[in-house]
């Protein structure tokens, strides 16, 4: 009796005393340097350490993580402000729970020594997107305060394929490129390129990344203990941005050359240092933006786009 009184006890010790709670986050894209604080997070053990199991997905279509959360099929998602604002309007149940990158990332994309040295000189030339809408009002937006119809210039769909279509001589500019990427990948193949920050040229500043949940079904402190656990992935960033590059890059061969090594110097600046934090103001000026440039039918009250999790 007392051996196995022994062994039963031995087995608490080694077993969790809490179960774990699963949860499936969606990322907006394949991992690369934009995701650091939740590989971080996963690979230091912090998920683990507030009791949550994590399982990370990339997913096929970029498109399908918003969705997937509202139809139930996953807990989280990586996403974008913009958007959100726009599957809101289109009925989506979903809301703002966290933030990932605080600041833009979206630029105006030139040839450093090409013919485009303001915006204003894109008048009769090509612009290249991959996402209309939110692009194209962004653009229209730009190209006003430099005196430009948007009908004045010739919008290309070169899908993805951003910084090649550019370096190609196909478009003159491109929207939607990323300064933390596409920068980066230019300068490596020899070429200069030069970006207009959005943020700069009239658009309200927005939260690039953010994690997104199903506002009928949310669990309010599993998103809790999730945002606490990449909060002190940031901070364990901020602090150690060497030993966390190599955590992250150790994770995967693909991530392992200089584009993503320049890309994770040039991202943890941006980072959420608190995700849980909201800014009603931010939120309520980019869906006036919107709703200015008829992108959107109404403006919606920001609690119905954002939630701060750490007041419910």
């Amino acid at each position: 009796m007392k051996l196995t009184s022994l062994t039963a006890a031995l087995s608490l010790l080694a077993s969790p005393l809490v179960a774990q709670d699963k949860v499936t986050l969606m990322l907006d894209w394949f991992v690369n340097p934009d995701h650091g604080p939740i590989i971080v997070a996963q690979e230091r053990g912090y998920f683990a350490d507030v009791d949550l199991d994590v399982e990370i997905i990339a997913p096929a279509d970029p498109s399908d993580p918003p969705k997937m959360v509202a139809a139930g099929q996953a807990d989280l998602a990586v996403s974008y402000q913009p958007q959100l604002h726009m599957q809101i309007h289109e009925g989506l149940p979903l809301k703002r729970v966290g933030t990932l990158v605080a600041t833009p990332l979206n630029c105006l994309l030139v040839l450093e020594d090409g013919p485009i040295k303001t915006p204003a000189d894109l008048a009769g030339r090509k612009v290249g997107f991959s996402v209309g809408g939110v692009e194209e009002a962004v653009l229209g937006t730009i190209l006003r305060k430099h005196g430009v119809p948007l009908d004045d210039v010739e919008l290309v769909n070169v899908n993805w394929s951003l910084s090649p279509s550019l370096m190609s001589g196909q478009v003159d500019a491109v929207i939607g490129a990323y300064r933390n990427f596409e920068l980066n990948q230019m300068d490596i193949e020899g070429v200069a390129g030069r970006c207009f920050f959005v943020e700069e040229e009239g658009l309200p500043p927005y939260d690039e990344l953010i994690y997104v949940a199903n506002s009928e079904t949310m669990d309010p402190d599993m998103i809790r203990r999730f945002l606490a656990a990449t909060e002190k992935a940031t901070q364990y960033m901020v602090n150690h941005p060497q030993a966390s590059w190599e955590l992250f890059s150790g994770t995967s061969k693909e991530l392992q050359d200089e584009l993503n090594k320049r890309a994770w110097a040039d991202t943890l600046p941006r980072f959420a240092l608190r995700p849980a934090a909201m800014d009603v103001g931010r939120y309520a000026r980019f869906e006036s933006f919107l709703h200015d440039a008829g992108l959107v039918p109404a403006i919606n009250d920001v609690a119905d786009i954002a939630v701060d999790v750490t007041t419910q």
